[in-house]
């Protein structure tokens, strides 16, 4: 008679990095960790408009997964003025 048993790991970990490159403007962070069937972790990475999106997460067997996204700070967007304009698609307009 052959008897198998399997013997599963418990899954638990941790893990956590950040990136700060000022010649690119790339800023994000993230962290997350496990315990058995319940996950947490959070992101933010900095949007081109000069906001910063957070997004916290949790994830379960009984809840699913749930995500809150919060956005910081005020979008920016440049005014880009282009007075005179000639060549090939100008339809009019100056």
């Amino acid at each position: 008679m052959n008897i198998f048993i399997l013997f599963q790991a418990y899954p638990k970990y941790a893990f956590d990095y950040s990136v700060k490159d000022p010649h690119t403007g790339d800023h994000k962070t993230q962290w997350e960790s496990r315990d058995g069937d319940v996950v947490k972790g959070a992101y933010s990475l900095a949007e081109p408009d000069g906001t910063t999106r957070i997004v916290e997460y949790t994830a379960d067997k009984h809840n699913g997964f749930n995500a809150v996204v919060k956005r910081i700070g005020h979008a920016q967007h440049p005014q880009i003025y282009n007075n005179h304009y000639e060549g090939a698609g100008n339809f009019g307009y100056h």
